[in-house]
């Protein structure tokens, strides 16, 4: 199994959603998060002027974003990962970051069905 965590565009994650449930994969977890990159924060994205004329100089300090994190079989993460770049991207600084991460095991509490059967 394999933990999928992309770091988007808060106006990206219905799409995003929407483009996981077609895939079959319905169950994700979905966290507002601040950060900032190598520019150090986005001041267009926010609306903001300012001048960057050195390195973390900028008027922004963190750029408000969503974690979305969702586990699949580990042949499905690249179909997943895909996905997520096809909405995502625009080609702009701040489009994201995605992390695909080992998963060793997974427990549904309620059921106690472990491994993939937990997460499907």
């Amino acid at each position: 199994m394999k933990e999928i965590i992309a770091i988007i565009r808060p106006k990206k994650v219905s799409a995003t959603r929407d483009a996981l449930v077609k895939l079959g994969y319905t169950c994700l977890t979905g966290i507002a998060v601040k950060g900032r990159g190598n520019q150090c924060g986005i001041a267009e994205e926010l609306g903001v002027s300012v001048n960057n004329s050195g390195a973390g100089t900028l008027g922004v300090q963190y750029v408000p974003k969503r974690l979305l994190s969702v586990i699949v079989p580990d042949e499905a993460a690249n179909k997943v990962k895909d996905a997520i770049v096809s909405i995502n991207q625009t080609g702009q600084i701040g489009d994201g970051k995605i992390f695909i991460c080992p998963i060793d095991d997974a427990l549904r509490v309620r059921t106690g069905e472990a491994g993939e059967a937990a997460i499907l």
